[in-house]
């Protein structure tokens, strides 16, 4: 065999490869072969370990070698870079937030919640220019968001949305209130009485941006490790299955699979979103449906949903609705809930008829995200202990862990820039409560918000006891 052959693949890494493409259709639809990384060879001794290896570690990994190249950087993921939110999730980068910019102004003051909203903004073409710079092919199109409003309860959350946001200072150009004909002119879907449209979203692919940075930060000098799961994370060493790694930070960038972290079962909960994919609609369906600029799309019902056109003509749509499993377990079977699946295909159809029965649902999946009690993000590190931390994006990490891994690098090399004072920095959320409270409290607000559609749609009241369980989540 010549120097220059691929090492043949055997049965068994094979069949963990076929695993890891099963993941969700962005998986399967990326160009290099998922074959792991070398694990970890044994103990090892760096200035910055990173544990996880999406969009958090690797953004910050990414940004760190860029600040310092002399920084001996070292990530640790305990399957392969994208496995987990970052190579399932809808594929919005946004200047969303989990928080509304009225519940931040309420914690932190008008002028840091704006500046957090604005810096959030200017996040989505970051990510737009690092792909460029990178050649990671990622499928970026800016083509905004449309959210529509499909009775009179959802017109009126748009329409008090809108409102909120001129008294903070976000004019038309960045949230435009629409009437029913102008709305048609991003989609035509059904019941529509208007939307809301943003333009400060990005339509991405995301697999292919996790696994192109994958190979950006090794470009820069990063050490990957995969197929090193940690097993503890304690001030400046990490336990792995494979050896101890010492460093002088360590950052925890695990997101959804924090629960699996001794001691961290309590700080994120690991709330599941699940997604289909068609098959690739003819033009003929797309004329129908529209979202000619590949704008990401979703409604303004309680119960989540989203959605966007990929960039080959596949609509890959998402919701909510999967049940909290207690104890904070996470298992792979819980990727797949044929019910709630079922229900997510129904709501698609819902939208536009024109995606008939007879369209084939190729792809199914789903996954855990990370959801602070609080519903706060948060970024932050304490040097006396030498760990830091980024998370809590509960479903809106594409765009926020960018700017979590930019923040985390000014933190650690100590650079004072106006990201290290945006109010997210140094929060800490209150752990969830003990089981059983944790599985009932959550698993309720589904069935809350659930219901609370159902009526909406029914009689066009906005529902009360959805409004407050919204403010208690920090709405």
């Amino acid at each position: 065999m010549s120097s220059g052959a691929p090492v043949p693949i055997d049965h068994e890494l094979q069949a963990m490869i076929d695993g890891y493409r099963g993941l969700s259709y962005w998986m399967s639809s990326v160009d290099d072969d998922l074959r792991p990384r070398p694990t970890l060879p044994g103990d090892v001794d760096v200035d910055v370990a990173i544990v996880g290896a999406g969009y958090t570690g690797l953004w910050t990994a990414y940004y760190l070698a860029g600040a310092d190249p002399g920084l001996r950087i070292a990530v640790l993921e305990a399957e392969i870079a994208g496995y987990g939110a970052s190579g399932r999730n809808g594929g919005w980068c946004s200047a969303l937030l989990p928080q509304s910019v009225a519940a931040l102004a309420r914690r932190h003051g008008r002028v840091k919640a704006v500046a957090l909203c604005r810096t959030m903004q200017s996040t989505v073409d970051e990510v737009g220019r690092v792909a460029d710079a990178e050649g990671i092919d990622c499928h970026f199109a800016k083509g905004g968001t449309v959210v529509l409003a499909r009775n009179r309860a959802q017109w009126i959350r748009a329409r008090d949305e809108v409102e909120e946001a001129r008294t903070y200072g976000f004019g038309a150009d960045d949230l435009a209130l629409l009437g029913p004909d102008e709305t048609t002119s991003h989609c035509t879907a059904t019941n529509v009485v208007g939307a809301t449209y943003t333009p400060h979203c990005a339509a991405i692919h995301p697999a292919r941006l996790v696994r192109g940075l994958a190979t950006a930060v090794e470009r820069r000098g990063v050490r990957l490790f995969e197929r090193t799961r940690a097993t503890e994370l304690r001030p400046r060493l990490v336990q792995t299955v494979h050896g101890t790694v010492r460093a002088e930070v360590v950052v925890r960038a695990t997101e959804g699979y924090t629960a699996l972290l001794p001691g961290h079962r309590r700080t994120l909960a690991p709330v599941y979103s699940l997604m289909v994919a068609t098959e690739p609609l003819p033009d003929s369906v797309w004329r129908c449906i529209g979202l000619d600029a590949r704008q990401t799309l979703s409604d303004h019902r309680h119960m989540i949903i989203y959605g966007q056109r990929t960039a080959d003509d596949r609509f890959a749509f998402g919701g909510r609705g999967a049940p909290y499993h207690f104890g904070s377990t996470i298992r792979p079977e819980f990727d797949r809930e044929p019910r709630v699946h079922a229900e997510i295909a129904k709501a698609l159809r819902g939208l536009f008829p024109a995606i008939g029965p007879e369209v084939e649902m190729t792809h199914s999946w789903g996954g855990p995200l990370g959801v602070a009690q609080d519903w706060a993000p948060s970024v932050g590190l304490d040097r006396s202990l030498g760990l830091a931390w980024a998370g809590g994006y509960v479903g809106d990490g594409v765009g926020t862990s960018n700017l979590a891994g930019r923040t985390l690098a000014d933190l650690i090399t100590g650079t004072e820039s106006d990201l290290v004072r945006l109010p997210w920095v140094g929060h800490r959320s209150p752990r969830w409560t003990p089981e059983p409270l944790r599985w009932l409290g959550v698993n309720a607000g589904l069935r809350v918000m659930n219901s609370a559609d159902h009526a909406e749609a029914r009689t066009g009241r906005t529902s009360r006891r959805a409004a407050l369980f919204g403010r208690l989540l920090g709405g």
